[in-house]
């Protein structure tokens, strides 16, 4: 595979580089990707963010090409990580899809790596609470950090909580928070907050580890 699209996002005195892969239906350079990585570079991490290639794909003739098939994906993250040249500790990071790749990743022995966060795991495709995708959390060989919001449709907090995981997930719910961690406005909390509560608790996980 090549031909890779990539973008870095580097600070001066970094602590951590963080690899992110983008969700099915948004781009490395979706606004959400956008942001988070900025936010991170305030806390003195790297951010490399990639597509996978049906992303580039869909770029270039604008059509909408469903994502590859998980093989493939996974194929596409591993060969970033071997691409990337670093002395600083590294963690997979995923929206959504990107995360269980992350996650997928995970459950072989990665020498390099020092843990995983997902942004919004989908534990199952909406509206079909009876197709889980549990295996990667359940398998880990790293510590992974699960940021979710807790009426996700892929994954609520009621429904997680009736799921077997590996002791290595820490799980963080974000009130009202959907797929995309966004409250509903009568909540009290704005999507932003949300935002930023992700950022500080991706920074604890990486200086726990670190």
């Amino acid at each position: 595979m090549t031909d890779i699209s990539m973008h870095a996002d580097n600070v001066d005195n970094a602590i951590a580089l963080v690899i992110f892969a983008h969700g099915a239906g948004a781009d490395k350079d979706a606004d959400f990707m956008v942001e988070v990585s900025a936010k991170l570079n305030q806390q003195k991490i790297n951010v490399l963010r990639f597509n996978f290639p049906y992303m580039d794909r869909r770029l270039i003739d604008g059509k909408r090409y469903p994502p590859n098939r998980m093989p493939i994906l996974v194929e596409c993250f591993t060969e970033i990580l071997a691409s990337v040249d670093s002395s600083l500790p590294i963690f997979l990071m995923g929206k959504s899809m990107g995360g269980r790749v992350a996650a997928t990743l995970a459950c072989e022995e990665l020498t390099n790596v020092l843990g995983i966060i997902c942004l919004g795991y989908p534990f199952h495709p909406q509206k079909q609470p009876e197709k889980l995708r549990l295996a990667p959390l359940q398998e880990t060989k790293l510590p992974v950090l699960i940021i979710q919001g807790d009426r996700d449709a892929l994954g609520n907090k009621d429904e997680i909580s009736q799921y077997q995981i590996s002791p290595q997930c820490q799980l963080v719910f974000l009130d009202d928070g959907d797929h995309n961690l966004k409250p509903r406005m009568k909540s009290g909390f704005t999507h932003q907050q949300h935002i930023n509560s992700a950022i500080n608790e991706i920074t604890r996980f990486i200086d726990e580890i670190n």
